[in-house]
């Protein structure tokens, strides 16, 4: 699946992701995967349905779902490059990704986010209705103890 509009790209081919990319900017610009190693980058992006958005053959967005394209998918490593914010393209990405042929009639949708809760409210994702339900184990800081 790919798009084209107003100079930008946006794809489902894994084959334009360019993971150096990806990693520089998780690993350095987002809160959530500071210091993550690019080996695990592209591990998760082999392992998911990933979705890039290119400025001719720059990478200047990315997201990827965790799904077993039958019942659940969970949305994560969401970015535009700043230089690209505020022009509508994570609007545009999100369209193509919840509309994507793989990822229709789930049971649930889900992602976690610490300042874009307006952006994903406007597809329709809402606090849980339960969160007494939900668990997780979480590691902290992961990636900076794997650098000791």
């Amino acid at each position: 699946m790919e798009i084209a509009d107003n100079g930008f790209i946006f794809s489902d081919d894994k084959s334009k992701i360019n993971a150096v990319a990806v990693h520089l900017f998780l690993s350095t610009k987002s809160y959530w995967a500071e210091g993550i190693p690019l080996e695990t980058v592209k591990r998760s992006i082999d392992n998911s349905l990933c979705f890039g958005i290119y400025k001719e053959t720059r990478q200047i967005g990315f997201a990827r779902w965790i799904t077993d394209r039958a019942t659940f998918a969970y949305l994560a490593d969401v970015y535009v490059e700043e230089e690209f914010r505020g022009i509508g393209l994570s609007k545009k990405l999100m369209s193509l990704m919840l509309f994507h042929p793989d990822l229709q009639g789930l049971r649930r949708y889900m992602l976690a986010t610490r300042d874009a809760h307006s952006l994903y409210s406007q597809y329709g994702f809402e606090p849980l209705e339960t969160p007494e339900n939900i668990m997780a184990v979480t590691v902290k800081d992961i990636y900076k103890k794997q650098e000791d």
